[in-house]
């Protein structure tokens, strides 16, 4: 089993040395739709695309002023938690956040530090958000990426609305789509590792529960007894704790930083944790992965990195 875990860490680290970069590209957009497809998409690599969606108007319209004009009486989903890590691994529970309604002028005031409030504030339902809950800004953007559906051959599953303090983390996880992030205002900070990595990431079986802010402010953690335990990446990049997880010492995450006016491709199943500014708005599409042949050899990545105990 020594030799199979070996094996896997080799795979990884090939994978590396043959086609991944040790940073993060910048291309020009928009791009061809063919081009991007055959040096992007298909050989599941990230980049940074500048110009890409200069014509939206939301990236000057998008003013506090504006939103509370546009949107203010709105009333949205807003994830809140005492320190800003929504869906994460926490005294070995899998922590999901309080999700609650509010209006977008009061997520404003929270901003804007007009109201002091308890616990880190961030717009991050997903489920197509924007659409659902905010379709009055829709005009300010698009619905969808018309160079990306085209190199895809489908329209996203989901248009996701992304706002909130500095201190809102998304803790390390995958995804199972192609995602187009765009950032209106202010700067995302990411840590990427492709799935080759897959090997070097632990991951644990966790028991699912919510915090509850109590009448004095403070939270507290519920189990959700009902429900199955939840598969979690327990390591924080950020601090990484090489004496419990000695293999992710053996990991090469990428970091980068997306700007206002820029768009990242963060292909399907690669690894990644998210910081932002203080403010930072941002849009994503959602695409749906080919279930091809590479979802089939990550599955049987992930079968062994489990069965070999890795890391």
């Amino acid at each position: 089993m020594d030799a199979v875990k070996e094996r896997l860490a080799d795979f990884s680290l090939e994978a590396h040395d043959l086609y991944l970069s040790q940073s993060v590209a910048h291309v020009d957009g928009p791009p061809d739709p063919l081009h991007f497809y055959r040096n992007w998409i298909g050989p599941n690599k990230p980049c940074i695309i500048r110009n890409a969606f200069s014509h939206w108007p939301a990236l000057s319209r998008w003013t506090p002023a504006y939103l509370r004009e546009k949107v203010g009486s709105k009333v949205i989903s807003v994830a809140v938690t005492p320190d800003g890590y929504a869906d994460a691994v926490k005294d070995d529970r899998f922590v999901m956040p309080e999700e609650r309604r509010m209006t977008f002028s009061s997520v404003l005031d929270i901003l804007e530090g007009k109201v002091k409030q308890h616990g880190v504030f961030y717009v991050q339902k997903q489920c197509s958000n924007l659409l659902d809950e905010l379709p009055e800004l829709t005009d300010d953007v698009e619905v969808h990426v018309p160079w990306m559906s085209t190199a895809l051959g489908k329209v996203p599953d989901a248009v996701n609305f992304w706002l909130g303090e500095a201190d809102a983390v998304t803790s390390l996880h995958k995804d199972h789509y192609e995602n187009i992030y765009c950032v209106i205002s202010g700067q995302k900070n990411f840590i990427l590792l492709p799935p080759t990595d897959r090997p070097f990431v632990p991951y644990g079986l966790y028991q699912p529960a919510v915090y509850r802010q109590q009448d004095n402010g403070d939270f507290e953690v519920v189990d959700q007894s009902d429900s199955e335990k939840v598969p979690w990446i327990p390591l924080d990049p950020l601090n990484p704790d090489l004496e419990r997880y000695p293999m992710y010492g053996r990991a090469r995450p990428l970091h980068c930083s997306v700007k206002a006016g820029e768009m990242l491709y963060l292909p399907s199943l690669w690894f990644h944790h998210v910081q932002q500014t203080h403010g930072c708005m941002a849009v994503n599409f959602w695409y749906d992965m080919d279930f091809d042949i590479k979802y089939n050899y990550f599955q049987l990545l992930d079968a062994l990195s489990d069965l070999t105990g890795s890391p």
